[in-house]
């Protein structure tokens, strides 16, 4: 498990977009040097829809995560990744075997919503 990082300001967390959204779209991502998805994002009127490439595949099928909500970062800087724009990052964390398992919320919440 990892140490807790140096503490910051709550301006400096306030810098961090994170967004709700609901994957609209998921598929395969074979040019990927890691097994990934690539995913289409609904997060609301104000943003609209963004791509992500998530390395989520041991936990999830694309047709799984259709209609699932996630936490967003949307204030990065889009990477390339191969062919594939990321513009997004969607957000979760590693369980004990290193795979990647999404952040969410207990309940519905709409689209484009901010995490406070």
């Amino acid at each position: 498990m990892e140490s807790a990082s140096a503490v910051i300001s709550w301006a400096d967390f306030e810098r961090v977009d994170i967004r709700v959204g609901t994957i609209l779209e998921a598929r395969e991502f074979p040019q990927a040097r890691k097994p990934a998805y690539q995913l289409l994002v609904d997060l609301g009127p104000e943003i609209g829809h963004k791509r992500s490439s998530a390395q989520i595949t041991r936990h999830y099928q694309p047709p799984d995560l259709i209609g699932r909500q996630v936490l967003c970062v949307v204030n990065f800087p889009p990477k390339q990744i191969g062919p594939f724009r990321s513009e997004v990052l969607v957000t979760g964390a590693a369980d004990a075997n290193g795979d990647i398992v999404l952040a969410s919320l207990a309940a519905p919440v709409p689209n484009g919503h901010r995490l406070l």
